[in-house]
């Protein structure tokens, strides 16, 4: 296969353009989230905050399957650019949390495209695309994220990545979670996502060379944001992220945290002692 022609000129006209969208914060959306991460406590109800980076939960866009890439994501173009290469994964991103979100509440987003880069990797091209988004309640804004999406070509078929070599240690506050099939569906499902990277394994092994399914980038994210704001010394004010390595279903993943004063640093550990996500926090 021949490597497409990346117009880096072409591609940051999108630079700038902007969509709006609303949607209600419901209750019942994150009690399912809740079940499906297995979260304790008491059931979420209207007039609760939404946790920490919930907010990927809503304003879904639901697109019939003649607007769908193979890939299972929307087709290429309208407010994202049409970046010619097959791969897209959600690569990292910061949130600030600059007030709460009530259970119940109508909540407003403006996206606008803020970047698009070029850059060459070891499996080839890289595409960037940072997306700033802007979420607010009668009026008054509660989150703003910078997210950042990266296109690249397949890695070849069974190209693993070699076991990194012992890690780091543990950290201060440590969780496990082994993701399963179910929880990969549930997850899909509860933000409408398509990526066949999640669910179908011969698209994975085939396609796109990965040995199995891959755990969704933003569960991870979600998982660590949450630990963030349990182990914290006070209101989680931002948080930071980014994916070094996907984590493949089957594998547990040991999250890290490590408070210093008012910031923590944060990572979610493999098997082989690699890194899949590290983050960093600020109270």
């Amino acid at each position: 296969m021949s490597n497409p022609t990346i117009d880096i000129e072409h591609l940051r006209g999108w630079v700038g353009r902007s969509q709006s969208d609303s949607d209600p914060a419901l209750a019942r959306h994150a009690r399912l989230m809740a079940a499906t991460i297995d979260r304790p406590g008491p059931a979420l109800a209207d007039g609760d905050p939404l946790p920490h980076c919930w907010h990927w939960l809503y304003f879904l866009e639901g697109l019939p399957p003649g607007r769908l890439g193979p890939d299972g994501h929307p087709e290429r173009g309208g407010f994202m650019p049409p970046v010619p290469l097959p791969n897209r994964m959600w690569a990292g991103g910061e949130v600030r949390f600059e007030g709460e979100v009530p259970l119940g509440a109508t909540m407003e987003k403006r996206s606008t495209i803020r970047s698009v880069e070029h850059k060459t990797g070891r499996s080839g091209d890289l595409v960037f695309v940072t997306v700033e988004h802007e979420i607010s309640v009668a009026g008054s804004r509660r989150i703003q994220e910078l997210q950042n999406i990266v296109y690249k070509s397949p890695a070849p078929a069974g190209n693993a990545r070699p076991p990194a070599d012992g890690g780091p240690a543990p950290g201060e506050h440590v969780r496990r979670v082994s993701p399963d099939s179910t929880m990969l569906f549930r997850y899909s499902a509860l933000t409408f996502n398509g990526h066949r990277i999640h669910y179908d394994q011969d698209y994975c092994r085939q396609v796109e060379g990965y040995e199995n399914c891959v755990i969704h980038g933003p569960l991870v994210a979600t998982l660590l944001c949450g630990l963030a704001a349990e182990v914290g010394p006070a209101p989680l004010r931002r948080f930071s992220y980014r994916g070094l390595r996907p984590a493949i279903l089957g594998v547990e993943l040991e999250l890290n945290a490590v408070v210093e004063g008012n910031a923590a640093r944060l990572w979610s550990k493999l098997p082989d002692g690699g890194v899949s996500m590290q983050a960093e926090a600020e109270y």
